[in-house]
């Protein structure tokens, strides 16, 4: 997994922003339209999440992750979703002060860990209650990695506000630096950099004069983005990021599939998520994991990461006893194409119930361009996972379908496969 680890460290300083506002222009779009309009922003479309302050914690990413699941389902919900959750109950080791990167956002996230609601888990007091609940289930999410401005654009005007990181910190921003023009709200930084920092991009303005910028890149442009620095930064916590910034928007982590909770059971052996990848050097192979049902139902979602765009997927199910399963005995009950790199929740097309504390088998034949190791893994990586535990999980690989081999035994892995079960009684055993 390529995305990139962002430590972010900040300072607490409170900054006076000049008295420059540009006017709303343009008119909203919807995705599809084209050709790309030269002005976008999401804030029109009603989709403006509260604006919030990371103060001294290293939280930008998890700041920039609960505001972009609230843009995410607004106009139509409002919620304010709990950085400190995020930043505490990801499942990985380190404190606030640790800085964190995409792939525990898509773990927190997929295993429905949170979102939980900001009220019951205010920011910044170091502690997190036990027992929270979801307050939504974020079912997809998809990565764009050393993407280009056409597909962030097309992002924006699909599914509103995105998740990306630039380097970018205080001292950068100080009024005797030559990167942030405090009057104008216009940030570049022309040298090629680590990343440090995770903010939302809202949208986009063809035509934002580079003479706004303290060091002017050679053609007008911008991002419009939302900071995590409060309301005393740029324009009401809003900024904007040259086009020709040589940091920003290397990847970007876009929301697109958020749900409301209701009775399905997640089963699961990979709370850390996609650490790592497996594979046999070819673009297809096949990946399983063994669960028992905790109630009786019906199997009513895969939950699986692409690893890379241009991904498609067969679904298979079938029964399983001691951990293992016959292979001759998966049925198929569902494929499908993915266009994007991500996390995806699917939904079998055939129905398959299952009894309570039955063992069972669900597994994925994935094909993905260009990939030679297709199938995500959750591993012991460095000190971040360094709680990862194989420990009565029981996933498989397979190159061909027939012959498997058990990944915690001859990897060291969890296959990151979920299996979704909507409890409900009367129905036909497959």
């Amino acid at each position: 997994m390529n995305v990139k680890l962002v430590f972010c460290r900040a300072v607490c300083v409170l900054m006076v922003a000049a008295a420059f506002v540009p006017a709303f222009k343009g008119t909203i779009v919807r995705a599809g339209e084209l050709p790309l309009p030269a002005f976008f922003d999401a804030r029109q479309t009603g989709k403006i999440p509260e604006v919030k302050s990371q103060g001294k914690n290293g939280t930008c990413w998890a700041i920039s992750a609960s505001s972009g699941v609230e843009a995410a389902l607004m106009p139509e919900k409002q919620m304010v979703f709990s950085a400190d959750h995020i930043a505490l109950n990801n499942g990985f080791t380190g404190g606030p002060d640790d800085g964190g990167d995409y792939r525990m956002i898509m773990a927190y996230l997929a295993s429905r860990r949170g979102p939980v609601m900001d009220s019951e888990d205010p920011y910044g007091d170091g502690e997190s209650p036990d027992g929270l609940e979801a307050a939504a289930w974020v079912k997809e999410m998809r990565l764009f990695e050393d993407t280009d401005p056409e597909t962030i654009k097309k992002a924006l005007l699909r599914w509103g506000p995105v998740q990306t990181s630039l380097c970018m910190d205080r001292r950068m921003t100080a009024v005797s630096r030559s990167y942030y023009n405090e009057e104008t709200f216009a940030f570049y930084c022309p040298e090629k950099r680590k990343v440090t920092h995770d903010i939302l991009i809202l949208g986009w303005d063809d035509e934002f004069p580079a003479g706004n910028f303290k060091t002017q890149p050679s053609s007008d442009g911008a991002w419009i983005c939302q900071n995590t620095w409060g309301e005393k930064f740029g324009d009401e916590g809003i900024f904007y990021v040259s086009y020709e910034d040589r940091n920003m928007a290397q990847d970007i982590l876009a929301y697109t599939r958020i749900e409301m909770p209701d009775k399905e059971i997640l089963c699961q052996n990979d709370p850390c998520g996609w650490i790592g990848r497996i594979g046999y050097e070819d673009e297809t192979c096949w990946f399983a994991n063994v669960f028992t049902a905790p109630e009786a139902g019906t199997l009513s979602s895969f939950g699986f990461y692409a690893v890379g765009p241009d991904t498609s997927y067969e679904l298979f199910a079938g029964p399983a006893s001691g951990g293992e399963f016959d292979p001759d005995l998966l049925t198929a009950c569902g494929s499908g194409h993915l266009d994007d790199a991500g996390y995806y929740t699917v939904e079998p097309s055939e129905s398959v119930y299952l009894e309570k504390s039955q063992e069972f088998a669900v597994a994925v034949k994935i094909t993905t361009k260009d990939a030679k190791k297709p199938a995500a893994v959750e591993l012991k990586k460095d000190e971040y996972t360094a709680d990862v535990t194989l420990a009565g999980k029981c996933g498989y690989l397979s190159h061909d379908g027939k012959q498997w081999q058990q990944t915690q035994k001859e990897f060291g892995t969890n296959i990151c496969l979920k299996a979704g079960i909507t409890p409900g009684e009367g129905q036909t055993e497959r």
